[in-house]
């Protein structure tokens, strides 16, 4: 593993490292702004059927509403229907024209609301809901809206993935931007459902670069000692985008706005990828060493370290030319493509499991977070919240990562999340997936790797808002559903090779001299071991 030596003269963590996680922060804050966005963005106000002659004020405690609204069996007055013609009050006497037998005696029909509704403006001014009438029989147009966002990510993942590891990096992660910014600002003009859908899915194949491509960036200019600990701490700032999201919803009312307003940072961050460097363990993988040698050395002199321009020994260069020629005889053979993730039995094994992880972490995660009811909180408190309690989340995290590893994190996480507090345990979960996927695949792989995983995930974040319209069916079902996943991800994290305190590896070989594990002995021997 040559790259791991050249990392040491030229400092594994260090100011580089530094400015690059803070460089790939906006990234980090942006996606939660934009994953969870429909809380707000698609957010159902109370509502009821609008009433021909009445005031335009909302009120469920007029009494003369009861006159045109049936009582659900709750006993508050129907949001979806209203009476085919008036009925009288008790101790009242009204015979409206027009009335059928069956109500003179006492059996009123009801029909849906034939002139649209009537919204409570008092705590969003317009979300699409209201924009589109996606209430009552449309409801699932609106909970179908996220779904089209996760397919569109979905798909991203597979795109991103793939390309990035062909192109490189900093190219797909411009690409992710602008794509990002052009269909945000689409989305916000939307003039129909059908545009805003469309709109907002390849917003969402956008978003899937910085998924794929952020984390892996980072790591592969860390050395071993400090992944775990840098890891950890970029993951912060998705709980801070969350809890920004709070805010920045409470604010600003208005959907359309609300969209632009988590858009436009997209603008920032192209100026930002001026100053962030390609992968130099990428670079090497293709061949290109003399681009990577000055990424190096711009490595080394932000870290100050006393490696000059000529000053590279000749072993380091060998090296270089050594591990480009190795990688790049398996680029020679084919592109990176999605079947070398399982043309070899130990990557076919990893790949699998991670699947399976990757689908539970998604599909439990956005399946608890988009689900804001049963807490007694406004969605502004609720939201806050979430974010909060994923930051002790973060530090326990991190504990376990270091102290017993990925696969037992990942497991614990998993368990604690079916049995106590979902949200806060399914975000460890999800912090050390990332982490852990990452440094499972080879540099020649990675990103396709990453795709592979994300594309499965984002699959079970698409179902999730829908399996919350399992509630219709038994209440607890969508709970329980979020619960089971989860169990299966936790058994399924133990299949995996253990990584911590080991190095990236490069090269296909480099995964594959390890066996797939067969017995617990096996699966606890890490792939290449380094001591602090």
């Amino acid at each position: 593993m040559g790259f791991e030596e050249l990392l040491d003269q030229v400092g594994g963590f260090g100011p580089f490292q530094l400015r690059n996680m803070v460089l790939l922060a906006l990234p980090r804050m942006m996606l939660p702004m934009h994953f969870l966005l429909p809380i707000f963005l698609a957010a159902v106000p109370a509502h009821r059927c609008a009433l021909p002659g009445t005031p335009a004020n909302f009120s469920h405690q007029d009494t003369w509403l009861e006159v045109y609204l049936p009582k659900e069996l709750d006993g508050m007055l129907s949001s979806c229907l209203r009476f085919t013609h008036p009925q009288a009050l008790p101790n009242t006497t009204l015979r409206g024209e027009g009335q059928s037998p069956g109500e003179l005696q006492g059996e009123p029909t009801t029909v849906p609301c034939p002139q649209g509704w009537v919204y409570d403006r008092s705590e969003f001014s317009s979300t699409i809901a209201t924009e589109w009438d996606l209430v009552c029989e449309q409801k699932g147009l609106n909970k179908a809206t996220s779904t089209f966002f996760f397919a569109g990510v979905m798909v991203g993942a597979m795109a991103f993935g793939y390309l990035s590891d062909r192109f490189g990096r900093r190219r797909l992660l411009l690409v992710a931007y602008v794509s990002a910014l052009v269909m945000g600002l689409a989305s916000a003009t939307s003039v129909s459902y059908i545009m805003f859908v469309i709109t907002r899915t390849l917003t969402g194949t956008a978003l899937a670069g910085f998924t794929i491509i952020v984390m892996p960036l980072e790591l592969e200019w860390l050395d071993v000692g400090h992944r775990t600990v840098a890891g950890i701490l970029s993951s912060t700032f998705w709980t801070g985008g969350l809890m920004l999201l709070a805010l920045v919803g409470y604010l600003i009312r208005d959907w359309r706005w609300l969209l632009l307003t988590v858009t436009l940072p997209c603008v920032p961050g192209i100026v930002s990828l001026w100053w962030v460097p390609e992968s130099a363990r990428w670079l090497l993988t293709q061949g290109q060493v003399e681009e990577a040698r000055r990424y190096l050395l711009r490595c080394a002199r932000i870290n100050g370290k006393p490696v000059g321009e000529d000053s590279l020994s000749l072993e380091v260069r060998m090296n270089m030319r050594a591990l480009s020629k190795v990688t790049a005889g398996e680029r020679v053979v084919r592109r990176p493509s999605y079947l070398d993730l399982f043309q070899t039995p130990r990557l076919r094994h990893i790949s699998l499991c991670c699947m399976v992880v990757w689908f539970a972490v998604n599909f439990s995660y956005y399946g608890l977070s988009l689900d804001m009811s049963g807490l007694g909180l406004n969605v502004y408190q609720t939201q806050l919240l979430f974010g909060a309690v994923e930051v002790p989340s973060k530090l326990l995290a991190y504990l376990l990562v270091r102290q017993a590893g990925r696969r037992l994190t990942q497991m614990v996480s998993w368990s604690t999340a079916l049995a106590v507090i979902g949200k806060g345990f399914s975000e460890a979960a999800f912090t050390t997936a990332y982490l852990f996927t990452s440094e499972l695949y080879p540099t020649v792989l990675r990103q396709t790797g990453m795709g592979l995983t994300a594309l499965v995930g984002r699959l079970g974040g698409s179902l999730a808002p829908l399996a919350a319209l399992l509630d219709g069916i038994w209440l607890p079902l969508p709970k329980l559903a979020y619960g089971g996943i989860s169990l299966l991800a936790a058994c399924t994290a133990l299949l995996l090779p253990e990584t911590r305190q080991a190095q990236l590896p490069e090269t296909i070989q480099d995964v594959e001299r390890k066996s797939a594990p067969s017995s617990l002995q096996e699966e606890e021997m890490p792939m290449k071991q380094v001591h602090d």
